[in-house]
């Protein structure tokens, strides 16, 4: 298949990349733009851990083809922290022992992201349906609720 050029804004930055139209966007992300902080795990758009904002609302970057996300913005786990300091969702999973293994952590995070630029006071029944499409193995969620909490303040 031949390759297409295409433009993406990812954490407010332009891209050229030259990709298979076939590829999504966690691939694209990860492999050329070397930009890990996603995660790929089930390819199905089941378990969350590649989410990303596009255009402020939270996506599984698997189920994105790369194709379309040109126009859109990007945003991953590394660009919601600014001039070298944590996101304050990003400081409360640290403070609240909301990570163990860490590799739901970046689509948890980004989707916690999204819920508080909606809703900047969630309750919890909130919080647990906005990261109901992010699956965690380790910690319970108990933890990873109470830091988001903890941030709504």
């Amino acid at each position: 298949m031949q390759k297409k050029l295409i433009e993406l804004k990812i954490n407010g930055d332009l891209h050229e990349v030259a990709i298979d139209p076939r590829r999504t966007l966690v691939e694209v992300l990860r492999e050329d733009l070397d930009l890990t902080g996603t995660k790929e795990s089930c390819g199905d758009g089941d378990c969350g851990a590649c989410t990303v904002l596009m255009d402020g609302k939270p996506v599984n970057g698997c189920l994105v083809l790369a194709l379309e996300a040109q126009g859109k913005d990007i945003i991953t786990i590394e660009g919601i922290a600014k001039n070298g300091h944590l996101h304050p969702v990003q400081q409360a999973f640290i403070d609240h022992f909301a990570i163990q293994c860490g590799f739901c952590t970046p689509g948890m995070i980004i989707s916690s992201v999204s819920l508080l630029k909606r809703n900047p006071h969630p309750t919890e029944d909130e919080v647990r349906k906005a990261i109901a499409g992010n699956l965690c193995r380790c910690t319970g969620y108990v933890k990873i609720v109470e830091a988001i909490l903890a941030t709504a303040g």
